[in-house]
């Protein structure tokens, strides 16, 4: 046992002195754990902000001008007035993706109760700011009536009001999502990209025939690539996750820190088993690279974390359960955000192990076929 170990720690170690002399390996994980996360997290949004709107204001009344007053940054911009008309022709140029349209004797109406109908347009083909945009409007109309009929004394609401509480992310911001979804994706795709390149890099410079006349064996030489580069990462997904994250973008952080540093730990060494298998498969740089980016698509797009996994095909549902991705999407949104404990996400945990152990030995069945045939 301490000659095995001693000799993983060795071959780790000389896996972190040709990872640190490659000057642009190195920037590339630097860069994609500050600047990468950073611009990801509030560059991309799915939040409403500085819509342009216009109204149709055929009322002319005090109801319609608390709406067109309540319309303010920096979710849209000051609403344009105009008249019926032009809406078509507007809407059609693309110039306001909403445009709301208040009737006249709206305020009398709404004073009778007779519950009159305010038009909202809307662009669709903005799909999602159309929908986060649109629930805005309808809350601010909903709200301002009702607002406004308390100001003249009638204590009459509308027939449906809305309360909602969103949990954990009171006020819906966006960068809060972006920056722990880029935090596992640049995970997963540097985790496979550094333990790939490692054992690609063997093969074509040739230093793999010195290790074979070396008194190592091949799990030897694949634990140390995997426990060397899966160190590099974590260290820095986990700087990433206190100086960027917590630090720059001010995300608050729920759940226990170490604890999500240890099942980060564990997936790791699953994507970077996963990672030597890639590389068993392929036989230069060019061949990991096309063969890897379609895995990381895939374990990234049907991960749970772009999109719901209940929104997926059944079928689809019951395939992914052997994606580490997927386990490792809900432990990290249960510790980070939910502040969940470890009697809550041991079930993930225990499914990323087992997936790592199968794509392990799956590895190192190839590995150990490439070394027979580099001999």
């Amino acid at each position: 046992m301490m000659r095995w170990l001693s000799n993983v720690f060795r071959l780790g170690v000389k896996e972190l002195a040709s990872l640190a002399s490659d000057f642009v390996l190195a920037f590339f994980v630097v860069y994609s754990f500050s600047f990468s996360i950073y611009s990801e997290a509030t560059g991309i949004t799915t939040n409403v902000n500085n819509a342009p709107t216009a109204v149709v204001d055929s009322d002319r009344s005090a109801l319609s001008t608390r709406i067109v007053d309540a319309l303010l940054q920096p979710y849209f911009r000051q609403p344009a007035l105009i008249d019926r008309a032009a809406v078509d022709q507007l809407m059609d140029e693309g110039r306001y993706p909403f445009v709301i349209d208040i009737p006249p004797r709206f305020e009398a109406d709404v004073l009778r109760g007779r519950n009159p109908a305010a038009q909202l347009n809307i662009d669709a083909t903005a799909m999602t700011q159309a929908a986060v945009g649109g629930g805005y409007i309808a809350s601010i109309v909903q709200q301002e009536t009702t607002n406004y009929l308390h100001s003249r004394g009638i204590e009459r609401e509308l027939p449906l009001r809305s309360i909602q509480r969103a949990y954990f992310n009171p006020n819906l911001e966006g960068v809060w999502y972006n920056a722990i979804d880029a935090l596992m994706e640049n995970l997963t795709m540097l985790t496979i990209l550094l333990v790939g390149a490692a054992v690609i890099r063997e093969r074509e410079r040739g230093t793999i025939e010195h290790l074979l006349v070396m008194p190592v064996r091949a799990h030897e030489i694949a634990t140390g690539k995997i426990w060397a580069n899966a160190l590099v990462v974590s260290v820095f997904g986990t700087l990433s996750l206190l100086i960027v994250i917590q630090g720059v973008l001010q995300v608050p952080i729920e759940g226990s820190i170490p604890l999500f540093v240890f099942g980060m730990v564990l997936y790791l060494f699953a994507v970077a088993a996963l990672g030597i298998l890639l590389a068993t498969i392929a036989n230069t740089m060019p061949q990991f690279a096309l063969l890897a980016i379609p895995v990381f698509l895939t374990l990234n797009m049907l991960s749970g974390g772009p999109s719901p996994l209940e929104s997926m095909p059944a079928p689809l549902q019951v395939v992914m359960q052997a994606s580490p991705a997927l386990h490792f999407v809900k432990f990290t949104q249960s510790v980070l955000c939910r502040g969940a404990g470890v009697e809550l996400v041991w079930p993930h945990l225990l499914a990323i192990v087992a997936l790592g152990a199968l794509f392990l030995a799956m590895a190192l069945a190839r590995f150990r076929r490439m070394l027979a045939r580099a001999q």
